[in-house]
């Protein structure tokens, strides 16, 4: 779920408004356990972190995930912003990884090349609770029929929930931002609900994809759920 090719021009609604089957799906990944096997490279990965994290959570210290993080831009803003939590940057290419930013990497970031679906199992199953998690400028899949590529019409998306903390999502495609926030509140719990999408006004963009989104004059998008504790 990464960024396609000429992602900077204008997302086309091939989907206009909420996707029908959208309840349907969202509850039937709630009813049904997710066993796809865990990729051997994010089981790697995620043991070698493992110590450090919940060593970090054990003295009682904020762990952050920043999922599909690209080159790490934003992942090294965060750290900078939160200098007393541990922040991981996620994504599974070591080649978005490899690349140089301006900024040095801050000593609170670990980045991590591992398949995020995977690799939010492995935490959950841990019991590793984040205090932030944020998800910027995925690809959306703006064709109705890839409803199930999409962060909440995955398999994934009662483990992305269930690692609690404040979830963000940035996008520039706001019937996805809706239809996210409508799948949170398909669930009907009281503990957290998704009040509505926001629109953005950057003035220092978080990642390469929001300046040049941001440069093209193309409207940006956020929304936030604060998330029980599993």
């Amino acid at each position: 779920m990464h960024e396609a090719k000429n992602s900077s021009r204008r997302i086309i609604d091939a989907q206009e408004g909420i996707h029908k089957n959208l309840a349907l799906v969202v509850k039937k990944h709630f009813n049904n356990q997710h066993k796809k096997p865990i990729a051997k490279h994010t089981q790697d990965a995620f043991d070698a972190v493992k110590g450090k994290v919940e060593a970090h959570l054990k003295a009682g210290q904020a762990l952050i995930f920043d999922s599909c993080c690209g080159t790490a831009m934003s992942t090294q803003i965060i750290a900078l912003e939160n200098t007393g939590a541990l922040v991981l940057g996620i994504d599974r290419s070591a080649v978005r990884l490899a690349k140089e930013t301006n900024i040095k990497l801050p000593e609170n970031v670990i980045l991590v090349q591992a398949e995020c679906t995977d690799f939010w199992k492995l935490a959950v199953d841990a019991g590793w609770q984040l205090q932030k998690h944020t998800i910027l400028y995925p690809n959306p899949y703006p064709k109705s029929k890839h409803l199930k590529r999409r962060w909440h019409g995955h398999p994934a998306f009662p483990d992305l929930l269930a690692l609690g903390g404040e979830l963000e999502l940035r996008s520039n495609w706001k019937v996805y931002m809706d239809e996210f926030c409508e799948a949170v509140n398909i669930l009907e719990d009281k503990s957290y609900r998704c009040r509505g999408v926001e629109e953005l006004l950057v003035i220092n963009p978080l990642t390469l994809f929001e300046k040049k989104y941001q440069d093209n004059g193309q409207s940006l998008y956020s929304c936030k759920i604060a998330l029980k504790k599993a």
